[in-house]
């Protein structure tokens, strides 16, 4: 079972999330989406998630205020939500997602605070059963499908750049 970081985040109901701890599972399972979305909050590491938008070819939403920092880096947002209206908008199975093509099949939230992205997180998993998501946070968020040990910031950069390398590999 995954434990959260903060224990205020408890694990509501009796799923908790599978904790990917080698990058090859989370490159995978990337790679196997067919409609990803990466929603960035502004306590991520903004350059390794903009690298691996760009390599996966994953739309990206931009929530607080990471809108600017991300097209520093050169990477345009495909939309611009606060996290709890993506979320609203992410537990409709009729939502036709950012780009309008139909809604996202694999969630990835990252540089969420903890406390938002777990209620969050919670919402999704009892009332989005279309959808799977994934916390590609430092921090394990058990109310995620999925998502990564806890790690320290070295350990999680180290993480995300073997992620990028494993998108990078069959582009």
């Amino acid at each position: 079972m995954s434990l959260p970081y903060y224990s205020v985040n408890v694990l509501t109901g009796t799923k908790s999330s599978k904790l990917l701890e080698d990058a090859s599972e989370a490159a995978g399972m990337i790679k196997k989406a067919k409609r990803p979305l990466l929603v960035i909050g502004p306590l991520c590491a903004m350059e390794y998630l903009t690298k691996i938008a760009q390599v996966g070819k994953i739309p990206v939403v931009a929530t607080a205020n990471t809108k600017k920092r991300l097209v520093e880096l050169g990477v345009t947002p495909d939309s611009t939500f606060d996290t709890v209206e993506i979320i609203n908008h992410l537990k409709k199975p009729d939502w036709q997602g950012v780009k309008g093509e139909g809604n996202h099949d694999l969630v990835i939230f990252s540089g969420i605070r903890c406390d938002l992205a777990e209620l969050g997180l919670s919402t999704l998993k009892h009332f989005a059963p279309h959808l799977k998501t994934f916390a590609l946070c430092r921090l394990s968020h058990p109310n995620a499908n999925y998502a990564l040990p806890i790690l320290n910031t070295e350990k999680w950069k180290d993480y995300l750049e073997s992620v990028i390398n494993l998108l990078t590999e069959n582009n």
